[in-house]
């Protein structure tokens, strides 16, 4: 997925010479905790987050200090050609909450979130949807993955995603969603060829 796919296009901005205290009230009015900073062509020119202006805004009213000295001036960014899981690697490797989204020439295209990812997450999971999971744990053998994709097949389950979890075992547990059904066969099915079974769930 792509991050254009998911990005939030043409975001609320602001201007570097706007107040530290109409920023914040930008962000209070419209729900959100990221501003763009943006020249008169919509050149990116910084990026601020409410928690920084919360920071800023005392210091403002005694010493003067302006959107200009509180925003990132070179922030991260990423392009909407790019995929979401770069997003994710950048927002992880920088502990920040969100990345504007700029084309080559610098403009503003989006701005993507650690909840916009959350979301993209949740949806390719199917977890907010009706479902049935089972967790298998699988040896570092040729076919093993292949021969419990035959015995879920027969047993007449639909997989939805396969998850697989990191772990430096002989193991590895695979988390295998499907459509809505009754584990139990299942689980029988793929004990009896030897497969250990970390959890099922109807």
């Amino acid at each position: 997925m792509k991050i254009k796919s998911l990005m939030i296009p043409d975001p609320i901005t602001i201007t570097k010479n706007a107040s530290i205290k109409e920023a914040i009230e930008i962000m209070k009015i419209n729900s959100i905790r990221h501003l763009p900073v943006v020249g008169d062509d919509n050149t990116l020119e910084g990026f601020v987050t409410l928690a920084d202006l919360k920071v800023g805004l005392i210091p403002s009213m005694v010493a003067g200090l302006t959107l200009a000295d509180l925003m990132i001036k070179d922030p991260v960014t990423i392009d909407p050609n790019s995929d979401i899981e770069i997003a994710a690697q950048l927002i992880y490797k920088y502990k920040i909450s969100g990345i504007p989204v700029v084309r080559k020439t610098n403009k503003l295209a989006g701005i993507i979130t650690e909840s916009d990812l959350l979301r993209a997450f949740i949806d390719m999971m199917g977890i907010l949807n009706a479902s049935s999971r089972i967790d298998v744990a699988l040896r570092a053998e040729p076919g093993e993955f292949r021969k419990v994709l035959q015995i879920l097949e027969e047993n007449g389950a639909e997989i939805i995603n396969v998850g697989m979890t990191p772990q430096r075992t002989k193991r590895k547990t695979y988390s295998f969603r499907l459509s809505p059904c009754k584990t139990e066969v299942i689980k029988k099915a793929l004990e009896k060829e030897g497969f250990k079974i970390i959890a099922a769930m109807d």
